[in-house]
């Protein structure tokens, strides 16, 4: 049994009471964590603490040396934690091999940003009010900093926040998903065991009764970095008091396809971002709209490409689409499906399970009030809707609660440069899908999307320091 446990600072603990972990495809037991208590998230945020005193002071060489060793030590042990990331969430192991990837990436480039990141110079006699002074303002560490993370990516996003926030002098509470607590406690590991670590400076706790509210409410952190839903979302804006609060709430991600696109291609590009690890994606393509003129060849080419994706077990490295989290999951999708059809729409390709694996479900008849389109589905379903032109499916896009990423698939200039300025999200993507995203740029969205941004440099600035100014007189 792979047993998960708490780390109050760098201290392993563990408890009587442990909660079980089964692989979504085969209902395996393959984790424990500790149900862990107020009392714990206290320690933790005490011994944080008084790490913070000694992170502050920490060299950067030191801090990047950290990072470096452990990008090395997970590279090293990339296929064990590829196989923890299949067991834990069922994500199918191509995919989960490249999360591995993409965390190594991250860890490594939070160091190299963290070199790059200094302050600026002032001159103080740019004003009449002002004189001959020294001026300029510096980065420092905010202190302490709480990161809690979903499943759907249980390592490459607890990397997103531990990286940047450790490397920038700050002391860390980590809370990983309850569904994949191993892949949290097995990188943390590798943190705490560094010969590089400064002591206390990482700890994680787990669910347990009282615990949600005891880490937001705390007074110790200064800044909560949260990805998950938006009724969470709210509920810490709600409790945490004054701190940087940076939310990651999910999004409804939209595609248009032109009638001067490449079809073929935009196809291909969008069963993969529809799809890819079972919709699970906070950008994962939820509603596709299609000139009126392409709907039909579009419709075709993308239920052609969908059939060609492999569904089951996750561990061949042939599938595509593996097990969905839980029961709940695949039910709150197979009702959607239901009600949509009920309502008149149609299922032009899957809408059928096996378990917890659904197949990838193409809907079209839609209705833009239906939940499987105006609502974060979380599943391998995309919905098909044509449109007269391009303005519509622009407000279409934009009448959304969310705003994380769209894309347009397109060959036309001036619709390209509209798209840039007009489509209401915090990434906008040409010619492929909103799906893509890389870990070097900032990623987070407007209105219900959330606050802030990842991606190591904007996490950095804008989570983890803290603008210091400074003036010298003579």
């Amino acid at each position: 049994m792979n047993k998960a446990k708490m780390y109050l600072g760098s201290e392993e603990k563990s408890t009587p009471n442990v909660i079980e972990v089964k692989n979504p495809f085969n209902s395996n037991i393959v984790s424990t964590y500790p149900a862990c208590g107020v009392d714990d998230v206290e320690m933790a945020y005490l011994k944080a603490k008084s790490a913070s005193k000694e992170t502050k002071k920490s060299p950067l060489h030191q801090r990047v040396s950290w990072l470096e060793d452990v990008a090395d030590k997970l590279e090293e042990q990339s296929e064990k934690f590829a196989k923890l990331i299949c067991d834990e969430v069922g994500k199918p192991m191509v995919f989960a091999r490249g999360e591995v990837t993409r965390c190594i990436e991250t860890i490594r480039l939070s160091a190299h940003t963290m070199i790059s990141i200094g302050g600026e110079s002032f001159d103080t006699t740019a004003m009449p009010s002002g004189k001959k002074t020294l001026a300029f303002f510096k980065r420092v560490p905010v202190g302490v900093a709480l990161a809690i993370t979903p499943f759907n990516f249980p390592l490459n996003l607890v990397a997103h926040k531990i990286a940047p926030a450790l490397v920038s002098g700050n002391a860390v509470v980590l809370k990983p998903s309850s569904a994949a607590p191993l892949c949290a406690y097995s990188l943390a590991k590798l943190f705490i065991q560094s010969p590089y670590a400064i002591k206390d400076a990482l700890s994680v706790v787990y669910s347990g009764e009282g615990v949600n509210d005891a880490l937001v409410t705390s007074k110790i952190p200064r800044v909560i970095s949260f990805t998950g839903s938006v009724p969470v979302g709210n509920s810490i804006i709600k409790k945490a008091g004054i701190k940087r609060i940076a939310l990651e709430l999910g999004g409804n991600a939209a595609t248009f396809i032109d009638k001067s696109a490449n079809l073929k291609d935009a196809a291909k590009k969008c069963a993969v971002g529809a799809f890819v690890n079972s919709g699970q994606v906070c950008i994962s393509l939820q509603r596709i709209y299609v000139h009126v003129e392409v709907y039909d060849e579009f419709s075709k080419l993308l239920a052609e490409q969908s059939s060609k994706l492999v569904t089951g077990n996750p561990y061949d490295d042939k599938t595509f689409i593996g097990p969905m989290i839980n029961e709940d999951a695949i039910d709150k999708a197979k009702i959607w499906i239901a009600n949509a059809k009920q309502e008149g729409a149609k299922v032009l390709f899957g809408g059928t399970n096996k378990g917890l694996v659904l197949e990838p479900t193409i809907m079209v008849d839609v209705k833009e009030d239906m939940n499987i389109v105006c609502q974060e589905v979380f599943a391998p379903i995309v919905s098909l809707i044509a449109k007269d032109n391009y303005e519509e499916a622009k407000q279409s896009m934009n009448d959304s609660l969310f705003g994380l990423q769209y894309s347009i698939f397109t060959n036309d200039l001036a619709m390209t440069t509209d798209a840039i300025d007009e489509l209401e999200a915090g990434g906008v993507v040409i010619n492929d899908i909103p799906t893509l995203r890389f870990d070097i740029q900032p990623y987070g969205g407007f209105k219900h999307s959330g606050i802030g941004k990842e991606g190591p440099k904007f996490a950095i600035e804008d989570d983890y320091t803290e603008v210091k100014s400074v003036v010298i007189c003579s």
